[in-house]
């Protein structure tokens, strides 16, 4: 028994360790730089000596990146919701990678918000966090591919728990189940080519993607926009409850987010990337669960932490 555990203890360690070489001669192209993630992730690969790609939203994203860092990171503009800024986006990064191929493309940029009950919320609310987390981490994908399969390299998709079970109503969760779906689809596609596909899938850790309004007005918003006839469904108290979880659940967020970025760069830099990722003990020990229990079990203990509505059964 213990020379089993100590041979499992062993390929779990080269799995792990087990690096690609010549790292430094690698491209590695990120979206969703300004903060957060991508911004971490972007010096963490500096750090190793590897050729990051920064893009960014914002030009004052870009050029704080670019002076935190050195010059084996350069950055550009990107707004993954227009085809024409990811099509500029593209041949940059031809111009930067040429013959060689790009080694690793993240799909890190997205947003969280809005979010809430779902007859709370319209379609352009929906269409606003799905364009960016779905559809644009799709096309920028589909104009990046080309230069993956020539470097037979990596791509590395940010979906979350979120993706898993769906705890909230919105368009997150609804955009990160697609983004599961198109990354196990690209994965089998795309095995043949030589190409790895991982998906990262955090739990609940803070950074700017729910911005910089707070939960509480955010949701007053919300309330307030409603039909009298739908708040008289819900009720006072269920606004209030709702959004008091809401709130307790952003602040209980983990802000030491560099087990996120060190499971992208383990994606990135080992000969054997794992293809799922959980960052975090809320989704090892919660998230996951959830998603694995039969439905009716899952449905008990999420409408446990749900309010009543005024108008109930």
């Amino acid at each position: 028994m213990a020379a089993l555990t100590d041979l499992s203890f062993m390929y779990r360690w080269f799995k792990n360790y087990n690096l690609v070489r010549n790292l430094s001669d690698k491209y590695v192209f990120i979206t969703g730089c300004d903060s957060g993630f991508g911004n971490l992730l972007a010096k963490q690969l500096v750090d190793r000596g590897m050729r990051v790609l920064a893009a960014c939203l914002t030009e004052e994203g870009a050029q704080k990146l670019q002076q935190d860092t050195s010059y084996r990171l350069q950055t550009t503009l990107l707004d993954v919701t227009n085809s024409e800024s990811i099509q500029k986006a593209t041949q940059w990064v031809r111009d930067q990678v040429g013959e060689q191929g790009l080694w690793a493309l993240v799909n890190n940029a997205g947003v969280g918000l809005p979010g809430g009950p779902n007859e709370w919320l319209t379609k352009e609310d929906f269409v606003k966090v799905i364009n960016v987390n779905l559809v644009g981490l799709i096309e920028v994908t589909l104009h990046m591919l080309p230069m993956v399969r020539k470097a037979r390299g990596r791509v590395v998709n940010m979906s979350s728990s979120g993706g898993r079970v769906a705890v909230i109503g919105g368009g997150y969760c609804v955009s990160k189940f697609g983004v599961e779906a198109f990354s196990d689809s690209i994965r089998r596609e795309l095995h043949y080519f030589g190409v790895k596909v991982s998906i990262i899938e955090p739990g609940n850790y803070r950074t700017s993607i729910l911005g910089k309004e707070s939960m509480a007005l955010r949701m007053q918003k919300l309330w307030e926009r409603l039909p009298q006839e739908t708040r008289d469904s819900y009720g006072e108290e269920y606004f209030h409850v709702y959004t008091d979880k809401l709130t307790n659940m952003m602040q209980l967020a983990e802000p030491r987010i560099r087990d996120v970025t060190n499971s992208m760069e383990h994606a990135i830099v080992s000969r054997s990337p794992r293809i799922r990722y959980n960052p975090g003990l809320d989704a090892k020990l919660l998230y996951l669960p959830l998603a694995k229990f039969p439905t009716p079990v899952t449905d008990f203990i999420l409408s446990r932490y749900l309010p009543r509505p005024a108008d109930r059964v």
